[in-house]
């Protein structure tokens, strides 16, 4: 990771949509789940499940985050690899994708990896977003530098054709044969034996390899689906790109992402939109949410000017990486517990929502004195 100092333009509707996916992850999120658990209201209960993952089937804004922050990995690609293109020697291009995989894969074993545990026994291999990222990107910059778009939209065709038909007509020991539930599917069979005792929620008890219940998610053959969101983002980078007019961008984003998302639940009729194991029409749909997403932010920032009240977001999205490892593996709580213990006994069940205000508190003025002085932390 090595920090800069930039003046360069940047696509200012890309920070402020890459700002918008982490505030919501690490400031929003946690404040409303805080509130619902500290209030128990049963009108914020019935709200929240806009904060919380669908159980398997469907998708809800949560479920947006994960495959939004893939998506604009790769929105950036046109931007930050192009001058790698024509070069001849192709070893710069190739030492910094592979020192971008490493460092991501080794961020997200600190995150959900229990790397910092210093427990062998312990220790999950492939288990986080920041990974899924890496090997998205890592597919994707190899397609964008190696091949034309033509080639990158039929592999993208036939990545997805090919999570399918391994889905549906796979069967091995009872998994798989066109089974999408929880414990049977195909992905989760490769997951279980190849990953095994390095998976995460793993614990190896009387020489039995056991996963926490609730654990479903699945990554092994998910990442044939993960370079394919990462390839979206790839697409919507080429248009953000592009010299066309600014409407003509903007009537892309919102009728590409209309009917990738219809494509998606049409999909979704044969086989489930179900985000803890990506499947093909999960991508679809997530994809075509994030082509709109781009699109009315584009449209809003870039192509309207407004930039008047969206600091606070380039705050976020200008180090993106920074603040989820902080919200992820740091816990400034504790500070607050330091300094405010002693309201503990005026505000009874609120003294845990301040101390969550107090977390968000921290992190954010840590993202903004950085951004103040314009120093950004890319992997």
């Amino acid at each position: 990771m090595k920090t800069k100092k930039t003046d360069l333009k940047r696509l200012e509707s890309l920070d402020a949509l890459r700002g918008f996916d982490l505030f919501f992850l690490v400031a929003l999120g946690p404040f409303m789940e805080a509130l619902a658990w500290t209030t128990q209201a049963p009108w914020l209960q019935d709200f929240m499940w806009i904060f919380r993952h669908v159980e398997w089937e469907g998708f809800s804004p949560w479920d947006l985050i994960m495959p939004l922050f893939l998506f604009m990995s790769g929105i950036s690609m046109p931007f930050s690899l192009s001058r790698y293109k024509d070069a001849a020697d192709k070893k710069p291009l190739l030492l910094r994708l592979l020192k971008r995989v490493v460092l991501l894969w080794i961020f997200g074993m600190m995150c959900q990896g229990n790397l910092l545990g210093l427990n062998p026994d312990k220790i999950y291999l492939y288990s986080n977003t920041l990974q899924a990222i890496a090997t998205g990107y890592l597919v994707t910059a190899l397609l964008f530098h190696f091949t034309s778009r033509r080639t990158q939209i039929l592999v993208s065709v036939l990545l997805l054709l090919a999570y399918w038909a391994a889905m549906q007509f796979v069967s091995i020991g009872g998994y798989g044969g066109g089974n999408y539930t929880p414990d049977a599917n195909l992905a989760e069979w490769i997951d279980s034996v190849v990953l095994g005792r390095f998976r995460d929620t793993a614990q190896l008890k009387d020489g039995v390899v056991q996963v926490a219940d609730w654990y479903h998610y699945t990554w092994l053959l998910s990442s044939l689906n993960f370079a394919v969101t990462v390839l979206t983002g790839l697409f919507a980078g080429y248009i953000a790109k592009d010299r066309m007019e600014g409407k003509k961008k903007v009537q892309l984003y919102l009728g590409i992402g209309a009917a990738m998302s219809v494509a998606g639940w049409l999909w979704g009729l044969q086989m489930p939109v179900i985000k803890t194991i990506w499947t093909s029409s999960m991508v679809l749909v997530s994809s075509g949410y994030c082509f709109m997403l781009m699109g009315l932010f584009y449209y809003w920032i870039d192509y309207k000017g407004h930039r008047l009240g969206i600091t606070w977001l380039k705050v976020y999205g200008m180090n993106s990486i920074v603040a989820y490892m902080l919200s992820s593996i740091v816990n400034f709580r504790c500070m607050g517990e330091s300094f405010l213990w002693g309201l503990e006994q005026y505000m009874g069940p609120y003294y845990g929502l301040m101390l969550t205000v107090w977390n968000m508190a921290v992190v954010y003025l840590i993202l903004w004195v950085m951004y103040r002085k314009r120093i950004y932390l890319k992997v």
